[in-house]
């Protein structure tokens, strides 16, 4: 039975990736659900109206241990104004709290999430999975791709276009208000 249900989801996952063209900003962003570390679930359309920050990371990427603090604070700006930050890695749990004991990150993090790095990573022409880390997809608040970006110093792009999305949702919030 396991193998029938490996076989299975090696298929799934197969015919997802190679199905999957490159995302580009303006199309929809692929809809996710997976739990977090602390056992809240996420669902990426259940977000539809905050904007999301999804964040591909490794405890292994040298370039994610420099960008993190950077990262952190953006959260901390930005997490009362309707803006959620998740982090996604492909490590698993026991990976993920070793890492945090000496080192905070203040995003939601879904660990075990290679199923999702299938959905959001680019193929090279053999089929491999081309993503860097760190990567980051932000999500606007119609579930469309608005920014997507790898590696080194993302955060002021990044924090640029939340601020602008930020201000354009709680504009026409506040145009439907005094309508």
């Amino acid at each position: 039975m396991r193998i029938y249900l490996s076989v299975f989801l090696a298929i799934v996952f197969c015919v997802a990736a190679y199905g999957q063209q490159s995302l580009r900003e303006g199309s929809a962003a692929p809809e996710f659900i997976a739990p977090s570390m602390n056992g809240q679930v996420f669902d990426l359309n259940q977000l539809k109206g905050k904007v999301v920050v999804v964040t591909f990371w490794s405890t292994r990427c040298a370039i994610c241990h420099s960008e993190i603090p950077k990262l952190n604070k953006l959260a901390d700006k930005y997490r009362d104004k309707g803006v959620v930050f998740l982090a996604l890695t492909t490590d698993n749990e026991s990976k993920v709290d070793a890492y945090l004991r000496s080192n905070q990150f203040n995003f939601n993090i879904l660990p075990n999430s290679f199923g999702i790095v299938l959905q959001y990573a680019d193929r090279d022409r053999q089929g491999n999975i081309d993503i860097g880390f760190p990567a980051h997809f932000l999500v606007n608040q119609n579930g469309q791709i608005e920014m997507r970006d790898s590696g080194w110093d993302k955060t002021p792009e990044l924090e640029s276009k939340i601020a602008r999305l930020v201000s354009q949702g709680s504009s026409s919030t506040g145009a439907a208000a005094r309508r």
